[in-house]
């Protein structure tokens, strides 16, 4: 740490400080990302309405082809 630091120009703290903080951000990111799931298959369990893969394609194709297209209605 004390060479990383060095070759940085910055103190080891600071370097540890800066990791601690990266990593807390992507553990909440990471949280986030498993409850958003969690979420999503609580309301199709409650529902039954999704999207088939190829509805969801082709939109997000559109998207990604510059199209500003409205996301496509679930069903059951």
């Amino acid at each position: 740490m004390r060479r990383l630091a060095a070759s940085r120009e910055r103190s080891a703290g600071s370097l540890m400080r800066e990791e601690i903080s990266q990593y807390v951000e992507r553990e909440e990111r990471r949280e986030a990302f498993i409850r958003d799931g969690r979420e999503a298959w609580d309301d199709y369990s409650r529902t039954g309405l999704h999207l088939t893969e190829a509805e969801a394609d082709r939109w997000l194709a559109d998207l990604e082809a510059g199209e500003d297209v409205v996301p496509p209605r679930c069903h059951g």
